[in-house]
């Protein structure tokens, strides 16, 4: 079921929103050649628990880690390890917190020292599809006109577009109705109202769209081995946009 936020509901939902964006903004400095997937998960911990809530990802569903740490052709899900970012590499880091029952949900794609051209703009056209996904909503749109915008854009530049992973709504649980599907077509789909609090994250490979899950049962990889870039915000539908709730 797809629910409307109350006005106490949605203050929870900033807070963690912004827990959720201080975190990142708090990891930034550390993502550098020579540091381990599993040292940044520790300080991302320390840092959310430092702020009164808890890592939403530990334990979810099984998962072992407190934050998903995705390198080069891993899409999403990847769990933090005693790999060593190396120069050249783009991380996607996924985060969320849980304050007083409430989460917030953000992914953000990072360089790790000097990258090469294919990354910079498989990262440059993933966020901006990110941002003109938000662009199209407010009460009365569809989520099918978000996932059109995404792929339209990320098509016109021969990027693939992971069909098998979707945004989704965010509120007591992390993961609720509505899917947000990064494809469809504009006019289709669940109407968005004001008070909706959905996750939004495109998820947009250098090459073809296919993709496979690991024997660890979490990890997700590129088919063809090039790399992968995942930009997501959570937002609060409002009458005449949106806002973001997990700001940077």
């Amino acid at each position: 079921m797809i629910t409307i936020k109350t006005p106490e509901e949605i203050e929870l939902l900033k807070i963690a929103g912004q827990i959720v964006g201080d975190t990142h903004n708090y990891l930034k400095p550390f993502i550098k050649p020579g540091i381990t997937t599993k040292e940044l998960d520790q300080l991302a911990e320390e840092y959310i628990l430092s702020r009164g809530a808890t890592a939403s990802f530990k334990n979810y569903q099984g998962y072992p880690g407190s934050i998903c740490t995705s390198v080069n052709n891993e899409v999403v899900h990847g769990i933090p390890s005693d790999r060593v970012l190396q120069d050249g590499d783009i991380i996607s880091i996924d985060i969320g917190a849980n304050y007083k029952g409430y989460h917030g949900d953000s992914a953000w794609t990072y360089a790790v020292g000097t990258i090469d051209e294919q990354k910079e703009d498989l990262m440059k056209h993933t966020e901006q599809a990110l941002f003109l996904g938000l662009a199209t909503i407010r009460d009365g749109s569809r989520v099918g006109d978000i996932g059109n915008a995404v792929y339209t854009y990320a098509r016109k530049h021969n990027l693939g577009v992971v069909r098998e992973l979707v945004g989704h709504g965010v509120g007591k649980n992390l993961h609720e109705e509505p899917d947000v599907p990064n494809f469809g077509k504009k006019g289709t789909g669940p109407i968005l109202k004001e008070g909706m609090v959905i996750a939004v994250e495109p998820m947009i490979n250098a090459g073809s769209h296919h993709v496979y899950i690991l024997d660890d049962d979490w990890t997700i990889i590129t088919a063809d081995g090039k790399p992968s870039a995942h930009f997501e915000h959570t937002v609060l539908v409002t009458k005449d946009g949106y806002e973001i709730l997990t700001k940077r």
